[in-house]
C-alpha cells in the first residue's frame, strides 16, 4: 500500500493538514509526507484530547484551517 500511495501526484494547491493529539490511528509523521505538498503548506497538531474526527471534535480548528488555506491561496 505504501508504494501505491507514493505514486499519487503531489498536492499542488495550498493546504493545511490537521492531526488530533489523541489520534490513536497509525499514520506517518507529518514531516515524512511534507514533500507531497508543492504549494503553501502547514501541519497543525490540535490539542485537547482530539481524536481523528476533527470536524466534530474540534470544529473551530477545522474551520480555521479551511479559512487559512483559502487565504494562503489568495482566493479571499
Amino acid at each position: 500500500m505504501e508504494e501505491q500511495l507514493a505514486s499519487f501526484p503531489p498536492v499542488t494547491v495550498p493546504a493545511v493538514t490537521l492531526e488530533g493529539d489523541a489520534n490513536g490511528a497509525p499514520h506517518p509523521r507529518a514531516r515524512d509526507y511534507r514533500a507531497r505538498f508543492t504549494s503553501a503548506y502547514e501541519h497543525r497538531l490540535v490539542e485537547g484530547g482530539i481524536g481523528h474526527n476533527l470536524p466534530q471534535e474540534a470544529p473551530e480548528a477545522f474551520a480555521r484551517a479551511i479559512v487559512d488555506a483559502d487565504r494562503m491561496a489568495g482566493w479571499s
